[in-house]
């Protein structure tokens, strides 16, 4: 019996003193959160305070950035119908000189083959 006895003793004072660890543990952790709580909201109301001067500062810079990408736009809107503009005017130009090649072109090729044709027509007529 008196081994029993002393692993009852040994195993229930073990027990008792994790037992008391964990109410001492809850307790310590309960004292943090509330020395803690403090600071939080100091921490919480800071960050408020700077994400407001944040976007008070910024407010100006994104209206200015606002308006000159409108004017950025109407800017390039108008270079854009510009170009176009310049654009058909060279395609134009472009088929006009083509047209006016293919004509010449067409030109040449008659007055060669007549050019050609007249000497055979000439051995033709010698015969």
């Amino acid at each position: 019996m008196g081994l029993s006895s002393f692993f009852k003793n040994l195993f229930g004072s073990t027990k008792e003193s994790v037992t008391e660890l964990a109410n001492n543990a809850e307790s310590t952790f309960e004292q943090a959160k509330e020395a803690a709580a403090p600071y939080i909201e100091k921490a919480e109301t800071l960050a408020e305070e700077t994400i407001a001067k944040a976007k008070e500062a910024s407010e100006p810079i994104i209206e200015s950035a606002t308006e000159y990408a409108h004017q950025a736009k109407e800017v390039v809107s108008e270079y854009a119908e510009k170009a176009s503009d310049a654009i058909s005017d060279v395609i134009e130009t472009v088929k006009e000189k083509t047209a006016e090649v293919a004509d010449d072109t067409r030109a040449i090729a008659s007055e060669t083959v007549v050019d050609a044709s007249e000497p055979a027509i000439e051995e033709a007529d010698k015969e």
